[in-house]
């Protein structure tokens, strides 16, 4: 794996702690899966202020059924393009603001997601249309519901981010949250199969005139360091499938009308 493609998940961010629904590993001794993310505590204690639970959830039900109506009636591309954007204009706090706290199974926790989804292909979409290659070496029905080419490059993982988020807002919510799930699926597969690679020994041999093998070792043979990349791949591989999971959830919910 190259050095780019592991970075991209093992990096944290100033305000995001990952949990089991976020897009990028748990951090080495945090291992506790509660929402899709958590704000940082000094931002949510602000952010609440004492305020009544029931209000905040309330309100985190209203202000994303709101975003959304408003946004699929809309005949404005202008309106679109504010809303897809939001991340970059106000920051990731804004969000998370409104609907971070939401439970898993709720409208405003999808939104969540799929706004995180879309801040972790533009940050990381060089490493991911590598894994992308990875987990997907021959085109499946992921990458047909994905909407994703075969052996796609950077811009293609970040022009489908946009596509995913605009389509959650102006097309089918389900249809949308069913393309996150196609997505994060592959990545997931390839992250698995870059771990494959790294335990079972199978990238780049070594300079074997600059290093020395242990008696019965061969060159090939995985580093304490393989084992533990690879094991944090499939860590975040496993959030990715229970992430997958849980969008596909969120679409047959929202097709049952039962997502709120």
């Amino acid at each position: 794996m190259s050095t780019n493609t592991s970075n991209a998940f093992h990096n944290g961010s100033s305000s995001i702690h990952a949990s089991r629904e976020s897009f990028a590993p748990a951090r080495t001794g945090s291992s506790r899966p509660s929402r899709p993310a958590q704000i940082d505590p000094t931002v949510a204690a602000h952010v609440a202020g004492g305020a009544d639970p029931q209000a905040i959830d309330e309100m985190s039900h209203a202000s994303a059924a709101a975003m959304l109506d408003r946004v699929h009636h809309s005949q404005d591309p202008a309106v679109v393009e504010r809303v897809l954007t939001l991340v970059e204009r106000e920051g990731v706090d804004i969000i998370a603001e409104l609907w971070s706290h939401a439970q898993p199974d709720t409208l405003p926790a999808m939104l969540w997601r799929l706004y995180l989804l879309r801040t972790w292909m533009h940050r990381h979409q060089q490493s991911l249309s590598q894994l992308w290659r990875a987990g997907e070496p021959v085109a499946t029905v992921d990458s047909v519901v994905a909407g994703i080419d075969q052996a796609p490059e950077a811009q293609d993982i970040a022009h489908t981010a946009d596509s995913i988020l605009s389509g959650a807002f102006t097309g089918d919510f389900a249809v949308a949250l069913e393309r996150a799930a196609a997505f994060t699926d592959v990545i997931a597969g390839g992250l698995h199969a870059q771990a494959k690679r790294l335990v079972h020994g199978d990238h780049a041999p070594r300079d074997s005139a600059h290093e020395h093998t242990a008696p019965g070792n061969t060159q090939n043979e995985p580093t304490s360091d393989d084992r533990t990349t690879a094991a944090r791949l499939m860590h975040t591989a496993g959030n990715l499938l229970v992430t997958a999971h849980d969008f596909r959830s969120g679409a047959n919910q929202w097709r049952r009308g039962r997502l709120e």
